[in-house]
């Protein structure tokens, strides 16, 4: 089919073609067979049409999504060029606000661009605009005061995850056929796996967070995609040194979308890990029945399975994991405060942001310092405990994507909302501890119509085995076409 013309957003043609892999759409364009005008237009109307039902934007950005869009021809070789993309709300670009969605950063608007911003724009994507995520990117669910909940486009009573959920949403209704996100805690692959989408976290310091930060112990950015091969792509983006950062992670021995198009080669050995990282929390069956599943595809692809039960569960792990998150919350909420040009108080925030920055403030340098020293002696025995294994294969939620409404931080109990987020999601943030990559694949949907995923786990800076991993089950049971209701009507 040639697509030029096929712009009118209530045609099937345009529905189908926003669902398409974002690389797909970038060759469209550079053949002439579909010109980024057309794309991102059709994006943008499509936006307007879907987003007051699923409220995944909270800003859109018509007039300067045009323009560069305007500026793409046919056969520009750069590997996205003309192809539209949503960043979430927690990351500068030039000329819209960021704010990370709360009342305290008003309508701010950033002088200077995340270095990741930069790469994105070089590699030909056009920013349609910021997405929602909750406030300061705490919980895994989007539910801001600041611009209400973001729908689940599988089912509209139900959570996106988060924090990057916006991006999910995003995606998953055929708004824009990738997003940007970062992940501190899951905050990647929960939305992924709530929206049948794959959500890799690279690992630790892959992904420059410069100029703002050197390096980051927790935070790691990557995208929301339909494919592995998207994934692939993005990463090889976004990856690499940027100067002035503190650290970063080795580099791959090719091109991530080439490793990915190699594969493994070789018979893996994988650990099923089904034991949870957070003590209290309970495994419902369709998650568990999803990661057993998926064993089995593994064993029949032809990989060797084995369960085991990392050293990772321990009662202290969300109380040390929030006194080392909690001071990052806390310098955010303190940069909002200069912007403001105030001291913040308990008004400006949401009442699970002010228990965060209120501790953050009273615990005390030695606390933090022993939280972080215990954190990574964690890591150590964890990374060692896993080294045998080529992957290490779990669910990757412990629940159903929750209803909206059941975590969002507000309320008599913002503690207990906090710690229920833990319970819904207890295998991700494990990994941010460790700083191994990982991905959520969205291999499976359950009879409630909602999709179930598993999440592989990679050896440290090896994200191109997850990536070989994930084409391989992709290719097994294909996941791209299978679309949320919304997408389709």
């Amino acid at each position: 089919m040639h697509w030029a013309g096929w712009v009118g957003v209530g045609c099937p043609a345009v529905r189908e073609l926003l669902c398409r892999p974002a690389a797909e759409l970038a060759q469209l364009i550079r053949q002439g067979e579909l010109s980024s005008p057309e794309l991102v237009e059709a994006s943008l109307r499509r936006i307007d049409e879907v987003d007051p039902q699923i409220r995944a934007f909270s800003h859109v950005a018509h007039e300067s999504a045009r323009q560069a869009a305007a500026e793409i021809a046919a056969g520009d070789p750069r590997p996205f060029a003309g192809v539209p993309i949503a960043i979430k709300d927690n990351r500068p670009v030039e000329g819209m606000p960021m704010t990370v969605c709360s009342d305290l950063f008003g309508s701010f608007r950033p002088f200077r661009e995340s270095f990741l911003i930069g790469r994105l724009r070089a590699a030909g994507f056009v920013i349609v605009g910021k997405t929602a995520m909750p406030e300061m990117g705490i919980l895994p669910t989007t539910e801001s005061r600041r611009f209400g909940p973001t729908h689940n486009p599988w089912a509209l009573d139900r959570t996106p995850g988060g924090s990057s959920g916006g991006s999910a949403a995003a995606v998953a209704a055929g708004m824009v056929p990738i997003a940007h996100g970062n992940d501190g805690g899951g905050s990647i692959r929960i939305p992924a796996a709530c929206c049948g989408l794959v959500g890799l976290k690279p690992a630790r310091n892959r992904v420059s967070v410069g100029p703002e930060d050197g390096h980051s112990f927790l935070v790691c950015d990557g995208v929301l995609a339909r494919t592995a091969r998207d994934t692939a792509l993005a990463l090889d983006v976004l990856a690499g040194y940027e100067p002035g950062d503190a650290s970063w992670a080795p580099p791959p021995p090719a091109p991530y979308a080439e490793l990915l198009e190699r594969g493994s080669g070789r018979r893996l050995r994988i650990g099923l890990a089904l034991n949870m990282p957070l003590e209290g929390a309970t495994l419902d069956p369709v998650c568990e029945t999803a990661a057993r599943d998926a064993a089995a595809l593994l064993a029949s692809l032809g990989h060797e399975l084995e369960e085991i039960t990392p050293p990772w569960t321990r009662s202290d792990v969300l109380p040390d994991f929030t006194r080392a998150f909690g001071p990052l919350i806390s310098s955010v909420t303190h940069v909002g405060g200069l912007i403001a040009g105030r001291e913040v108080t308990a008004d400006d925030v949401e009442p699970l942001t002010w228990e965060l920055y209120e501790r953050a403030r009273t615990q005390g340098t030695l606390s933090y310092l022993a939280a972080q020293s215990r954190l990574e002696g964690m890591a150590r025995s964890v990374v060692s405990f896993l080294a045998p294994y080529d992957a290490v294969l779990t669910p990757a939620l412990a629940l159903r994507p929750v209803l909206i409404g059941e975590i969002h931080g507000r309320g008599p109990d913002p503690w207990g909302n906090y710690q229920r987020s833990g319970y819904f999601t207890p295998y991700t943030a494990i990994v941010n501890v460790t700083g191994q990559p990982a991905i959520s694949l969205p291999l499976y949907q359950g009879e409630d119509g909602l999709p179930t995923a598993v999440q592989l786990i990679g050896p440290p800076a090896r994200e191109e085995v997850l990536l070989a991993l994930a084409a391989e089950l992709e290719a097994a049971v294909p996941w791209a076409d299978r679309l949320a209701p919304i997408a389709k009507s």
